[in-house]
């Protein structure tokens, strides 16, 4: 399970690297959205993460989907769904409509809770 034993730096888990050991990203591509949030929401099951409040369907998940277009904000906003350790993000691409991006970071990473919501970008300090 991911949660219990999360990559290495370079290490490789279901044809995914971890670049730096404190992020692990998988793309689902459903037929519909609904098809690929039922898929997220199946592999964080598998993977230890049943715990995790999800929206209840892909119709709640859209709630999350961040109305602008300006990429400046988008910089600084997750467009999609957030919820420690994990974020279901909706694709820059707008044509990708039935694409979710699903992170998951690592809990036991130092200033684990700083990094995940980015506080030290959003405050300039990087």
């Amino acid at each position: 399970m991911l949660r219990e034993n999360f990559p290495k730096q370079g290490e490789e888990y279901l044809g995914e690297t971890s670049p730096d050991g404190w992020q692990y990203q998988i793309i689902f591509r459903g037929r519909t959205l609904s098809d690929a949030y039922q898929m997220v929401r199946n592999f964080l099951e598998e993977e230890g993460y049943e715990d995790i409040p999800l929206p209840k369907d892909a119709e709640e998940l859209a709630l999350f989907r961040l109305k602008t277009r300006n990429k400046q904000v988008l910089l600084f906003e997750d467009n999609g769904y957030v919820h420690n350790p994990v974020k279901i993000l909706f694709p820059l691409d707008r044509r990708k409509k039935t694409n979710l991006m699903l992170n998951i970071f690592n809990e036991n990473h130092p200033n684990h809770l700083v990094k995940f919501h980015r506080i030290e970008e959003k405050r300039g300090l990087i």
